[in-house]
């Protein structure tokens, strides 16, 4: 199973970026797809969620009404659309699947596979 996480980059507060991810190596028809964050010298915190069969979506309280996860089945992408960016959405975004489609989607040890990160940068 692989995960391969895009699209980060530099944008000033209140920009928008759109991060990819996308998965390879199985076929499970009921899973989570996850995003995480991880700022320096912080631990790592819940962003947002996406069950993939039934597009039933969780969001971080910091994100919620700026952040939307989408996906695109045909192409085994997922989506993280950022809005209103703020410099403290500065962090190192992760991409990981919870192939047992657990209830506990903000936690860490739910998901069984991780991307390699991609970092997003605000300035202010």
């Amino acid at each position: 199973v692989q995960l391969q996480a895009s699209g980060g980059g530099l944008v000033q507060a209140g920009g928008s970026l759109r991060l990819s991810c996308t998965y390879s190596g199985y076929t499970f028809s009921s899973f989570a797809m996850g995003w995480f964050r991880q700022a320096p010298g912080e631990a790592r915190e819940f962003v947002a969620a996406l069950a993939w069969n039934g597009d039933l979506t969780h969001y971080g309280d910091s994100v919620k009404g700026r952040f939307t996860v989408s996906r695109d089945s045909a192409k085994n992408t997922i989506y993280l659309q950022m809005n209103s960016l703020k410099p403290e959405d500065t962090a190192v975004y992760y991409c990981a699947a919870d192939l047992r489609y657990s209830s506990d989607y903000d936690m860490e040890g739910t998901y069984d596979f991780w991307g390699q990160g991609t970092l997003v940068t605000v300035s202010s």
